[in-house]
């Protein structure tokens, strides 16, 4: 697998988990791990740290092709 394959997988599973949690938000899904309440905020600050990611994964993937 050369890079710009796997900086496109990287974003595709990224693009994937940031909607799935503006979706929770959205329409606000609780969610439970092991009788523990997951906060919404927690998917406030998983699609910041995945956006960023996928934004350098689109950075990092113009710099292989270079």
């Amino acid at each position: 697998m050369n890079q710009k394959a796997f900086f496109a997988d990287c974003r595709g599973v990224l693009r994937l988990f940031t909607l799935v949690h503006l979706l929770r938000i959205l329409f606000g899904v609780a969610v439970v791990v092991h009788d523990i309440p997951v906060p919404m905020w927690a998917s406030g600050i998983a699609v910041v740290v995945a956006g960023y990611l996928g934004y350098q994964g689109i950075r990092l993937a113009r710099k292989a092709t270079q």
